[in-house]
C-alpha cells in the first residue's frame, strides 16, 4: 500500500514547535514528526498522550520478583534444602540481592522487546526514512496527502507560512 506526503523540512525547533501548533490549529492531521534529537514539549504540541510502557515494565518487574522469591523458596526450602551460616531455609532477607536482579532483568528485557515490537522494529526489517536529514540536522514534519490535488499546493503554502525552508512530495510503501 503506498501513501502520499507533503514534508516539511525545518531549521529551528522552536519555529518547528509554533508549526505544529499552528497546523494542528488550522484542522490538519500531522501524520508524524522526524528529530535528530529529543524536543522537549514535542509530545504536547503534538497531542501525544503518554505512553504506558511504564505500566508494562511495572509487571515485568512484579514478574522477575516473582519468579525470584518462587525460585529461590523452591531451591532452598524444598528441592535441595541446606542450612548454611546457621540461617533457616527459607531466609527471606537473603533473597533480597538475588530479587533485585531478576526485577531489573525481567523489566529491562520485557520494556526492549515490548518497545520493539510497538514500534514494528523487527529484525531484518527495513525502516522507511522519511527524509535522511532528520537524522543529521533537519527537522521533518510528515503530513499525509489524501487524493485531492489541491491539497499539496494548500499544505505547501501552510508549511512555508509557518517556517518550513522547503516542502516536498514523497510517496512510501507501508507495510
Amino acid at each position: 500500500m503506498t501513501k502520499r506526503f507533503a514534508l516539511g523540512i525545518f531549521d529551528d525547533e522552536d519555529v518547528l514547535l509554533h508549526a505544529i501548533e499552528n497546523i494542528r490549529a488550522a484542522g490538519v492531521k500531522i501524520h508524524d514528526v522526524f528529530s535528530p534529537y529529543p524536543v522537549h514539549g514535542i509530545d504536547d504540541a503534538l497531542g501525544i498522550e503518554r505512553s504506558r510502557l511504564p505500566i508494562a515494565a511495572f509487571f515485568f518487574g512484579l514478574t522477575g520478583l516473582s519468579f525470584a522469591l518462587w525460585m529461590q523458596i523452591y531451591m532452598l526450602g524444598f528441592d535441595w534444602p541446606m542450612i548454611i551460616g546457621g540461617k533457616p531455609h527459607i531466609a527471606l532477607p537473603a533473597f533480597i540481592p538475588v530479587s533485585f536482579e531478576m526485577t531489573v532483568l525481567f523489566c529491562a528485557h520485557g520494556m526492549v522487546l515490548t518497545f520493539f515490537t510497538i514500534s514494528k522494529l523487527y529484525p531484518r526489517w527495513k525502516v522507511p526514512v522519511m527524509d535522511v536529514r532528520a537524522t543529521d540536522d533537519k527537522f521533518v514534519m510528515a503530513i499525509e496527502l489524501k487524493d485531492d490535488a489541491s491539497e499539496l499546493s494548500r499544505l505547501t503554502q501552510l508549511l512555508r507560512e509557518n517556517g518550513a525552508s522547503e516542502v516536498n512530495e514523497k510517496e512510501m510503501t507501508q507495510k
